[in-house]
């Protein structure tokens, strides 16, 4: 017998037996003749029985027919789970450079494979260290970090962001793309500069600061320049986020008596910023905020469902909330970053929180609630983690407690630093698969970004004694980014986020009572769910005397 079968509810009902009334020769031979429409018309009082008793039958049929249940599946757990994936000085990925294209591609991934082993949904892999580039780009030069040479490509060639986004989408993860807007040249770097480099292009535009070779904020062509290298990205990769970390104007680097030394931007500030009528600090600040603004305009125009991500250094100004100490990188990186989120100039806001929860001056707590009551865009809050430092300084409680607290919060989520901490270190792991990451999480939607639901998918559900075989559609032109799939078995509910480019799964054990199947767009929104149940029911039985 085919299992869906008995999927169908049906109302019976039989015709009437016995000799309640009877028919002359002439009404029996219009019966026959197929001319019993002329014989009710005829005969009101027989149609009108026939009409009493079929309304009978329904009547009775679905007075013992039991109700049918309307099935509403739980709301998926919603949670940002992260971590970053950093590739400078070869720290995360590659290993080391000069792999060959195959041993880069198979540390990719076993890394995108930890992440959705232990249920992150996303990754924030660094593809500009410093003016390179680790994709295929018309304007900056490959990374050294690749090859061991910055401008000599990949060689079997292929291109490195592309294969990440195509490997972690295929694992149901988000890609983000992570950028250094003003780095040029890190101080480790051991190959020659490439002609094709910034620095070499244009000159005028990079600065030499201590150790390091910086592009000068205060230059409106560094500017435009940056954002022009970050919307090459947005449009030619399925990117999932554009990320900045906390590298704006550089950490103050020392002159040999140990004094910090003044960022060299005397060129820029004489032309842009003497007349400006404020002071330089600010003018600098200013430089920052103005960039800020601009890409994330730059993004939304191109792509609207690409996030805009920042994580910024933890503490936005030493005393504020007033027990808090430590650096300020208001008055030093010249960022401005609680700006950043209360005029709502990224999606996503990552301060770095990279101390305990009980340390009274640089506390996680208090930090993590004080950055919450700045957020009044509400845009979501997903403070970075420190995990690296467990079995070091921190038990794996630590991060654990962290997390916990960050779900206190609407919309919560976390990012790990690094995804590094998350593949050498056992007991973080245990941890976290034990009290933080025991069932999947879907990405908090973001509402400002888009608040149409996907359409509903169409769902095929082949059913056995003891298996079965789901399998659906999309009806939209717009795919979806995951899918939903929640099952449910003796009242309780299991949840299933799967990638978007699957379209079935087969599961060797009976049936559930239902199987739900819903969208999710690319900005987290979830559509209705298109629900399949066994139909408990078949024809109902017939009611005492229906057949007298």
């Amino acid at each position: 017998m085919d299992p869906l079968n008995q999927n169908h509810s049906r109302a019976w009902i039989s015709p009437p037996r016995g000799n309640r009334f009877t028919l002359s020769r002439e009404e029996r031979a219009g019966v026959r003749a197929g001319s019993l429409q002329t014989n009710f018309a005829q005969f009101p009082i027989l149609w009108l029985l026939l009409l009493s008793l079929t309304l009978t039958a329904h009547l009775f049929a679905a007075q013992n027919q039991a109700p049918v249940e309307k099935i509403i599946p739980p709301p998926p757990l919603r949670e940002f789970r992260a971590a970053w994936i950093p590739t400078v000085g070869n720290s995360c990925w590659p290993s080391k450079p000069g792999l060959s294209t195959a041993q880069q591609q198979a540390e990719l991934i076993a890394l995108l494979d930890r992440a959705a082993a232990l249920k992150l949904n996303a990754v924030i892999f660094q593809v500009r260290p410093a003016c390179d580039a680790l994709y295929q780009s018309n304007l900056e030069p490959w990374s050294e970090y690749l090859t061991g040479i910055q401008g000599r490509a990949p060689s079997p060639f292929y291109d490195p962001l592309a294969f990440a986004v195509a490997e972690a989408h295929r694992r149901g993860l988000e890609l983000h793309a992570w950028f250094n807007p003003f780095r040029a040249h890190h101080f480790q770097a051991v190959s020659p500069i490439a002609a094709t480099h910034i620095s070499k292009i244009r000159p005028d535009l990079v600065r030499s600061y201590g150790k390091y070779l910086w592009l000068d904020p205060g230059e409106p062509a560094v500017r435009d320049y940056t954002v022009h290298v970050v919307m090459e990205v947005v449009k030619h990769y399925d990117v999932d986020g554009i990320h900045f970390d906390d590298y704006f104007y550089p950490y103050h680097e020392k002159d040999q008596a140990g004094l910090d030394l003044d960022f060299p931007d005397q060129a820029s500030w004489k032309k842009y910023g003497g007349d400006s009528g404020m002071a330089r600090d600010d003018w600098r600040r200013s430089n920052v905020n103005l960039f800020m603004q601009q890409m994330y305009h730059a993004i939304k125009a191109e792509k609207p469902w690409v996030k805009f991500g920042i994580s910024p250094f933890g503490i936005w100004r030493p005393k504020t909330p007033p027990n808090i100490a430590g650096f300020d990188a208001y008055a030093q990186l010249y960022a401005d970053s609680r700006k950043w989120l209360l005029e709502g100039w990224c999606d996503y806001f990552a301060p770095q929180l990279y101390w305990g929860i009980q340390p009274p001056a640089q506390s996680f707590a208090t930090l993590l609630a004080w950055w919450h009551t700045q957020n009044t865009h509400h845009r979501h809050l997903w403070p970075g983690l420190d995990s690296l430092k467990v079995g070091q300084n921190w038990p794996p409680a630590e991060i654990a407690d962290q997390i916990a607290l960050t779900r206190r919060y609407e919309a919560p989520g976390h990012i790990h630093w690094s995804l590094s901490a998350l593949t050498k270190n056992a007991a973080l792991d245990s941890s976290l698969v034990r009290n933080s990451y025991q069932q999947p999480a879907l990405i908090p939607a973001s509402p400002w970004l888009s608040a149409t639901l996907p359409i509903p998918p169409k769902l095929t559900v082949t059913a056995g004694t003891r298996s079965f075989l789901v399998q659906w559609e999309s009806t939209s032109n717009q795919p979806a980014s995951w899918w939903v799939c929640q099952t449910r078995t003796n009242n309780r509910w299991t949840t299933q986020i799967l990638p978007g480019g699957r379209r079935e799964f087969q599961e060797h054990i009976p049936p559930p009572e239902a199987i739900s199947l819903r969208a999710v767009d690319r900005v987290g929104n979830l559509s209705e769910p298109t629900v399949w149940t066994p139909k408990k029911y078949g024809p109902p039985p017939l009611p005492k005397g229906m057949n007298k």
